[in-house]
């Protein structure tokens, strides 16, 4: 693997793409530490000192933003403005007749749909820019801190919407970053950029656990979440890595005087076809009635009942609530992102068949029928990895501040393995391409 890193960077256009990306990558996390203007770096530290990991409901969009949101800089929005925006297009486009029409025109159609994107993303900061900052001006983003009313100093509206527009600007900045590594770097923009996000945060949680252990000097339990960590990193890629090969024969076919076709080959339908987005899915509905209680203030028995089963993130109806969310929201991720029906046709068409399944509708439900039951097992296992580490926790008698601080989550791990093996694979088929020997060999 050395060898072939070597190799990398002896090759002057697969160098040039790796240093470029890792300029990017210099510079978005150097924008994560510019302040708005607006904001008291002074009184936010202190509030984020005195937090001590506890970021409630705030804390994942925290962890895809680098640590950024909750320093209100520049960058505090992160990737997910974007991330949301791509998965409600997802979404339409499935809805949308136009929509799918787009998307079947090829790369012109894919070209306008990245554009509704990018509008959509920039209005989806605009709404979370303007709903942080009304959060950090009443106190409520910090609401043990004791200097929480002075974080934003100036409250006039034109100091408020300075720092929308800079939250707003800070988004697009970043969506211009990930684009410019998609087309001229290494590995999807986007997945890298939330990659390095949460990579960040890995050394600090870290080192803040050997602080707080206390078998020789924290080293042992540091020493025991490196392991599980690496444990859980290895089953996570073998899961990753699983696929389920339906063969798929074409049929011979005569041109002029030459003979196409007849080849074999075979379609390859992940365990977790998902991916991460049902996690994701799945934490961003349970945050919607905790939001409810924060914002509205009350404390009626509703709202008290909600904080006691859904805030702290360890309630036994909020575990089984989320693993049931994850599991409904894999199928319904896989049911709008893979249609039997048009693959089945696109085989038709081309001339080819799964054998002993006859083409056509036959070959859709074969299809359905081994996606079902594959997806089974997939979404089990994302249940599992996002649960597993918060119940091991619990099961020690973690607090809350432990459970948060956590390097090692399901969410984290998942989006880092997906996204490492991802850009591997880009760089082994560049190397492969130059006859030189890949990463994985």
């Amino acid at each position: 693997m050395l060898t072939a890193f070597a190799r990398a960077f002896q090759t002057p256009d697969l160098r040039k793409k790796l240093l470029f990306t890792l300029g990017i990558v210099v510079l978005f996390r150097l924008g994560q530490h510019v302040p708005v203007p607006g904001v008291s770096f002074e009184n936010v530290n202190q509030c984020v000192n005195e937090a001590k990991g506890d970021q409630g409901l705030l804390g994942l969009v925290n962890m895809f933003s680098g640590g950024a949101l909750l320093q209100l800089t520049i960058f505090a929005l992160g990737i997910m403005p974007y991330i949301t925006a791509s998965i409600i297009l997802q979404l339409l486009v499935v809805v949308i007749p136009r929509l799918e029409a787009l998307k079947k025109e090829g790369q012109s159609g894919q070209a306008k749909i990245t554009q509704y994107t990018r509008y959509l993303t920039v209005a989806l900061s605009i709404l979370q820019a303007t709903g942080l900052v009304a959060t950090a001006r009443s106190g409520t983003l910090f609401p043990q801190c004791q200097v929480r009313d002075q974080i934003i100093p100036d409250q006039s509206i034109f100091a408020t919407v300075t720092m929308v527009i800079c939250m707003t600007a800070g988004s697009a900045f970043i969506m211009w970053l990930g684009e410019l590594i998609t087309d001229r770097g290494i590995g999807n923009g986007m997945s890298m950029l939330m990659f390095i996000s949460i990579a960040a945060g890995f050394p600090g949680a870290l080192w803040a656990i050997k602080k707080q252990g206390k078998l020789a000097d924290g080293w042992i339990e540091f020493g025991t979440v490196i392991i599980c960590g690496l444990v859980m990193v290895g089953l996570v890629v073998l899961v990753e890595q699983a696929q389920r090969r339906v063969p798929v024969q074409y049929a011979k076919r005569m041109i002029g005087r030459r003979s196409y076709g007849g080849t074999s080959t075979y379609i390859p339908l992940k365990v977790n076809q998902a991916g991460v987005i049902p996690v994701i899915f799945a934490s961003s509905l349970l945050y919607i009635p905790a939001l409810i209680v924060q914002f509205s203030g009350s404390q009626a028995g509703w709202a008290q009942w909600i904080q006691d089963h859904f805030v702290t993130g360890d309630h036994p109806l909020y575990l089984v609530t989320y693993f049931v969310l994850i599991v409904f929201f894999a199928f319904f991720y896989v049911a709008i992102s893979f249609n039997p029906e048009e693959v089945a046709d696109n085989m038709k068409k081309y001339g080819g068949f799964i054998p002993g399944i006859r083409a056509g509708r036959p070959t859709a439900e074969y299809l359905a029928y081994v996606l079902n039951r594959i997806t089974w097992p997939g979404s089990l296992y994302l249940g599992l990895i996002a649960l597993v580490p918060t119940i091991a926790l619990i099961a020690f008698g973690a607090n809350q501040n432990q459970q948060q601080s956590f390097p090692f989550g399901g969410t984290s791990i998942l989006i880092i393995v997906g996204v490492g093996l991802e850009t591997v694979k880009q760089i082994e088929s560049q190397l492969q391409q130059r006859n030189y020997e890949g990463f994985l060999r």
